[in-house]
């Protein structure tokens, strides 16, 4: 179930898509392996978990980084999959107070693509991510050349440049939280949020609506935006003002 890496300075977790929330038209393992790759080039020591509420239930406390990509639970599996059942109510409550101790502690949090429609058994994840998939809602155009239009004033934003990927772009994820744009896209003559950050008291989230496939990983400014914001939230426990990235690596 557990994959690891050799040893680093910091710690990431990558939760997984798999069982129930595995689906029909995401490749979680190539993907998690994508991000992998990331996150070790940031610095990361990194763990590939296959169960998103067994690793959140397990999560140590040195930790420093959780990666979701992971589907719905309460979406369609893979063709010929097993159905899993519910998750046991012991592991749901442990994952929930594991999630808010981490939260409590200092985490950063990085949600990928569909990590906007998982761990629906968290009302806590739901509410840190600042917005979610809502089925009947939440759409997205095809998959296809998508440009990415680079925004506001966060720190991870300094230096980049809009850019073009081949993926999918989530859209109409209604907010339910502030958050602070670092990208955005066009469609039907609409800008729609794409990545975003938030600061979550001692903790840190961001958001990006790519990663359909491994497609999204060649694009090389998809990749350095990704980097940028891990060692961004590397950065926990969060400093009380500011977003200086100089001991993550960044100039102040």
């Amino acid at each position: 179930m557990h994959a690891t890496t050799e040893g680093g300075a910091m710690r990431a977790v990558i939760l997984s898509g798999s069982g129930c929330t595995a689906d029909p038209w995401h490749p979680y393992p190539e993907t998690s392996a994508e991000l992998a790759g990331i996150a070790r080039a940031a610095g990361f020591d990194v763990e590939i978990v296959l169960d998103p509420l067994r690793g959140l239930a397990d999560l140590a406390d040195g930790v420093r980084v959780v990666i979701v990509n992971a589907g719905d639970p309460e979406g369609p599996l893979p063709e010929g999959a097993p159905d899993p059942g519910e998750p046991a109510a012991e592991l749901v409550a442990r994952a929930a107070d594991a999630f808010d101790a981490a939260l409590e502690r200092g985490v950063g949090i990085l949600a990928v693509h569909s990590a906007a429609s998982t761990l629906r058994e968290l009302p806590a994840y739901g509410e840190a991510l600042g917005g979610r998939w809502i089925a009947g809602h939440s759409w997205h155009p095809e998959f296809g050349e998508a440009h990415v239009h680079v925004v506001g004033n966060h720190r991870i934003a300094d230096g980049l440049e809009d850019f073009r990927v081949l993926d999918e772009r989530y859209t109409d994820l209604p907010l339910t939280g502030v958050i602070e744009p670092i990208a955005e896209h066009e469609e039907g003559g609409i800008r729609h949020p794409l990545v975003w950050a938030r600061e979550l008291g001692r903790s840190r989230l961001v958001y990006s609506g790519l990663g359909h496939d491994a497609r999204s990983y060649d694009s090389a400014a998809n990749r350095d935006l990704l980097h940028r914001a891990l060692r961004w939230l590397a950065q926990v426990p969060a400093p009380s003002a500011g977003h200086g990235l100089a001991d993550a690596g960044f100039p102040a």
